[in-house]
């Protein structure tokens, strides 16, 4: 019975999580602009993959949730 409650828990914990991954990217590559300014466009790219690579790890934890499970006789 409680197996069916748990998808919810999985969606909230993937996007609070994507959440403070993708801030943490973004932060730390203003701070790295801010130090060297003539890498803006190489740490542009590079802050998109990483927050691809975020979001990725959270559709993954979402698509989780979507895994049918038995409850446990």
């Amino acid at each position: 019975m409680i197996v069916g409650y748990l998808a919810p828990i999985a969606f909230g914990l993937a996007s609070i999580g994507s959440a403070i991954g993708v801030g943490i990217v973004v932060g730390k590559t203003i701070e790295a602009v801010a130090r060297q300014p003539e890498l803006q466009g190489r740490l542009t790219g590079l802050m998109f993959l990483g927050i691809a690579f975020t979001e990725a790890l959270a559709f993954v934890a979402i698509a989780t949730g979507f895994i049918p499970f038995t409850a446990p006789a």
